[in-house]
């Protein structure tokens, strides 16, 4: 009764219970000569972390959004401040939240395009089903809205009043994309995308844009894309290419078109087209970054005057910026034998800074 447990925990059937606390006790008894080592260690580890330590504050429209801890805490805290620095306001504490339970874990954690509220999901019994609430940050109260069974992301659409989120089924598969408006009941909800391939996963996104909230079903080598207007959340999902075995691609929003960044057309390696908003089928696709051997493209993120890539050659990764007003590009890279890079776009497509993570 597997299903049954991972939602109740105390289901468990006291055979299989009485069997685990027995292994539990025997591995205590076996390693109760490590016990002090087991301390020095674990002091060790905790010595190498910064207790406090906090992400660097993204900015978003008047506000700049970070999460942070505290020395002695083992949870995060979700956080925002005015934009430019001021008094620093705590939407989430996690500390306080996991207070009396056993077991805490945050998942995901969106606030809406006007700041109002923030959706936020908990997984509390180990289970890996994220149970979504939502925020009212005026006033600090989370509304009725409670979520079970989701694998933890949500995404808003631009009314601030409807919400997005992937439900798992019986067999802990993300299989379904549901529309939850703050308020109202999760009976509710409605129904939006149903995968019919069990060999597939379901996941939910945005475009930096905003405009378009993307749903993406996929395998380990075959992708689909669908594109609801976040204008219009109850529009139905609109399909931007059927998948095809072997085919992977994703997309990315420029004004009058998407950016598809795909392996189509023998291109191994991946290259970058673009697609009219009125016919974004492959049958429309044309280059902007053409195919190159060799040349692994891993990211894709469109902003309002440039097109970023990370790709990989030689073993090396870079950063590609691309203007796309007249198609000029530089790179970010560094002299070294071995270095990682990943790109951190923020929340803001009309910017000209460019956030990027670098590990040598």
């Amino acid at each position: 009764n597997w299903q049954e447990v991972m939602r109740d925990p105390s289901a468990l059937a006291p055979a299989i219970r009485a069997h685990l606390e027995a292994e539990n006790a025997y591995t205590e008894a076996a390693l109760a000569d490590t016990v002090e080592l087991q301390a020095q260690l674990f002091a060790e580890m905790k010595g190498r972390i910064k207790e406090d330590d906090s992400s660097v504050p993204a900015p978003h429209g008047d506000w700049e959004y970070y999460s942070s801890y505290v020395t002695g805490g083992q949870y995060p805290r979700v956080c925002r401040q005015p934009r430019g620095g001021g008094q620093e306001q705590i939407l989430l504490d996690g500390n306080r939240e996991a207070l009396g339970k056993a077991y805490w874990q945050l998942g995901s954690v969106a606030h809406s395009h006007d700041h109002k509220l923030l959706a936020y999901a908990v997984d509390d019994k180990g289970s890996e089903l994220f149970t979504i609430r939502v925020r009212d940050l005026a006033t600090g109260q989370d509304f009725e809205d409670a979520i079970p069974d989701t694998r933890g992301a949500s995404v808003w659409a631009r009314d601030g009043r409807t919400l997005f989120y992937v439900r798992l089924d019986d067999h802990h598969r993300p299989m379904f994309v549901y529309r939850h408006i703050v308020g109202t009941h999760v009976e509710r909800d409605v129904l939006v995308y149903q995968e019919p391939d069990i060999g597939f996963y379901v996941g939910v996104g945005q475009t930096l844009s905003g405009k378009f909230i993307v749903i993406d079903a996929h395998d380990h080598q075959t992708s689909e894309c669908r594109l609801i207007d976040a204008d219009a959340p109850e529009s139905a999902p609109r399909l931007v290419e059927a998948r095809q075995p072997g085919h992977e691609y994703w997309v990315e929003h420029h004004r009058d078109r998407l950016i598809i960044t795909t392996n189509s057309a023998g291109a191994e390696d991946f290259r970058i087209c673009w697609a009219p908003l009125t016919a974004p089928e492959m049958a429309n696709w044309q280059d902007l970054v053409p195919h190159k051997p060799g040349r692994l493209i891993l990211d894709t993120v469109a902003f309002q005057e440039n097109l970023v890539r990370l790709e990989r050659e030689d073993g090396l990764p870079r950063i590609v910026i691309r203007a796309l007003a007249d198609a000029t590009e530089h790179a970010i890279a560094f002299d070294e034998e071995a270095y990682s890079l990943g790109i951190s776009p923020g929340y803001e497509l009309d910017t000209r800074i460019l956030r990027f993570t670098y590990s040598s």
